[in-house]
């Protein structure tokens, strides 16, 4: 899609794209009064300012729309598509990473009561399961703190992959 086609949406399938990126919806509502936007790099810069005010309230929201990190998104949708191409590389993980990724997820669900958050694109399953063990040392308030950051960090990446930069000639 191009950012033209994102502004031209109406305003209920624009939210509903929005929501792809980050499922918190009083923040997709905002991203999607402002448009028109000049550039993805504006949408960005703007999505990113509103996100500076999310809340542990938002990250529940959004967790729990979101799959357990090496669990297979179900569905057919743009969420599930997105998760399930962020999360290839633990789907592809060997056996043994796969189960002490499950045991993290247990843990940390069993800690802070929500699901595991994290950027997984780029990162082997290795490297999410250390950023899992060490996030389960956090306190409270440090680890909500690190859940919002990793939504701001998936919701760029989605909005990016959604709405590439178009070529200027």
């Amino acid at each position: 899609m191009q950012l033209s086609d994102f502004n031209a949406l109406d305003s209920r399938d624009a939210a509903r794209l929005v929501r792809v990126w980050a499922a918190v919806p009083a923040w997709a509502d905002a991203v999607v009064a402002a448009r028109p936007y000049g550039s993805t790099a504006e949408l960005v810069e703007h999505a990113s300012a509103l996100s500076a005010e999310w809340t542990a309230e938002d990250l529940d929201a959004a967790l729990a729309h979101h799959p357990r990190i090496g669990q297979r998104a179900t569905g057919n949708d743009a969420d599930a598509r997105a998760s399930a191409s962020e999360q290839a590389a633990v789907s592809d993980a060997d056996t043994a990473v796969r189960a002490e990724i499950a045991a993290a997820n247990a843990a940390y669900e069993s800690r802070f009561g929500r699901v595991f958050l994290v950027r997984a694109a780029g990162r082997s399953a290795q490297e999410i399961l250390v950023e899992a063990q060490r996030r389960l040392t956090n306190d409270d308030a440090t680890e909500i703190a690190e859940g919002l950051d990793a939504l701001r960090e998936i919701a760029t990446l989605r909005m990016r992959s959604d709405l590439p930069e178009e070529a200027t000639a």
